[in-house]
């Protein structure tokens, strides 16, 4: 097997809202997040003093983060990806100065990881946003969010620009249409004129924080991030095409903007059909020109799609896939495609011919501690493994891969439920649903087997079954 490039960023990936915890320590604000105890499709609920939610403490990385960081580096991480919590900088989100105590957070944490050699890769908003802006402005329905956005991501960058050479705008842009309270601070019953009015104005300050990222760290590179929501026909069958090239595309319009600076013709019918007319300005078009160095996303999983209404009928889960019925699934319904990877690489690169980042893939499972203190997760290490194959076989097939950080490379409260059960780590952390446990880190055995990987640059991957 072809090793991975020796510069090649191996890692992985958490979020400021499932891993900090720490909340409103040091002046932070709520954010969106704060208020989805349950999870980004769960109820929004009004915080009370004195309440607590799980992702109030989470793992406490806020406090235990030089812990963790070192147990990264014994890995091997070349690569975090981390997020910055908006409301940590902005309490408000529509401030002029930004709060220094948590602006010194980030200088500490990414002072930590240079002492280990690993670079950050930095998203500026990953399903949270500043509260306040939902309530005094309307969330991202607001054109006026996409100011205090770009103020927010100039005055990271300035802070950050010896620090942080990666950046990402926003984490899975297109779960906005699955997740409205979560993707653009809308309420959850918002129709679709609302939503992909929002949608553009976060388009617009994507755009507006890459022209700001060029300006201010020249030597930086900036991507985008997309759910990778790959579907196939269901059969051969010339409508399935059609309809699984329709559900694709609702996905992949968010790269097209992002990547080659413009609307694509299929969303003006789209729109056109859907009786949706946004408020476009001249200057947006102007300001979409900013394209992104790379495309980065999310790989879970794929499904299928049917033109015939029965079948479509039976789609499932937020993402709308019909099952496929040639894989296997994990314990939360989750199908396992290791080889749509592959195919979802190589068709990012020929659609848009800019190097990729994989910034999330992994498997969430339930793990037992055994009495000896061991916990042994080979099902993490098949389904790994098995990705990682299919990477290096995108590596032959010519397309530039710049990095891998799996998803939660230690255990944190998951985003679709808040749940500490769904584990996706290397470092399993004692904590579980009700919030008891004592926080303590130890090492599985995927732990061992991704350091190893790492170190052999793939060569001690295994052949597939």
């Amino acid at each position: 097997m072809t090793l991975f490039p020796a510069d090649f960023l191996w890692g992985g990936a958490l979020a400021a809202n499932q891993a900090e915890g720490a909340y409103l320590a040091d002046g932070k604000g709520l954010s969106t997040s704060d208020l989805q105890p349950q999870g980004i499709f769960g109820p929004i609920v009004k915080r009370a003093a004195g309440d607590s939610s799980l992702k109030d403490q989470a793992i406490d990385f806020y406090h235990r983060y030089p812990e963790d960081i070192a147990l990264f580096a014994e890995m091997g991480f070349g690569c975090l990806r981390v997020s910055i919590a908006w409301s940590r900088i902005f309490p408000q989100g529509d401030e002029h100065a930004p709060n220094e105590a948590g602006l010194a957070f980030y200088d500490r944490l990414f002072g930590e990881m240079a002492k280990h050699g690993i670079q950050p890769l930095v998203t500026l908003s990953h399903y949270e946003m500043p509260y306040a802006l939902t309530q005094r402005h309307g969330g991202w329905g607001s054109r006026r969010t996409i100011a205090f956005f770009e103020h927010y991501a100039r005055t990271v960058f300035a802070r950050y620009r010896d620090q942080v050479k990666y950046w990402l705008t926003f984490n899975e842009i297109n779960m906005a249409l699955h997740a409205p309270f979560t993707g653009v601070g809308l309420p959850p019953d918002s129709g679709k004129q609302a939503i992909y009015q929002a949608i553009h104005h976060q388009l617009v300050a994507s755009a507006r924080a890459v022209k700001a990222c060029h300006e201010l760290v020249p030597d930086a590179r900036i991507g985008n991030m997309l759910l990778g929501d790959i579907v196939y026909p269901l059969s051969c069958r010339p409508d399935d095409q059609l309809a699984s090239q329709k559900q694709n595309r609702g996905w992949l319009f968010f790269g097209d903007v992002q990547a080659r600076g413009a609307y694509p013709a299929y969303m003006r019918r789209f729109f056109r059909d859907e009786g949706i007319a946004l408020d476009i300005r001249a200057s947006d078009h102007e300001d979409l020109l900013a394209t992104v160095d790379f495309i980065s996303f999310s790989y879970y999983m794929s499904g299928c799609a049917s033109a015939a209404p029965a079948l479509a009928a039976q789609a499932g889960g937020v993402l709308g896939m019909v099952p496929n019925p040639h894989l296997p699934s994990s314990d939360w319904g989750w199908q396992i495609d290791p080889q749509g990877l592959r195919y979802l690489l190589n068709l990012l690169y020929d659609r848009y011919q800019k190097p990729l980042f994989i910034v999330e893939n992994g498997l969430g499972a339930r793990d037992e501690v055994t009495a000896d203190g061991r916990v042994h997760d080979p099902y993490r290490i098949q389904y790994l493994n098995d990705h990682l194959l299919q990477v290096a076989e995108a590596l032959d097939d010519g397309v530039p891969l710049l990095g891998y950080t799996s998803w939660g490379p230690i255990d944190l409260v998951s985003a679709s439920k808040a749940e500490m059960s769904k584990r996706y780590g290397f470092i399993h952390v004692d904590r579980d649903d009700q919030g008891q446990g004592s926080l303590e880190r130890r090492r599985k055995d995927s732990f061992y087997w991704y350091r190893d990987v790492i170190r052999s640059r793939g060569q001690t991957l295994k052949p597939a079954g």
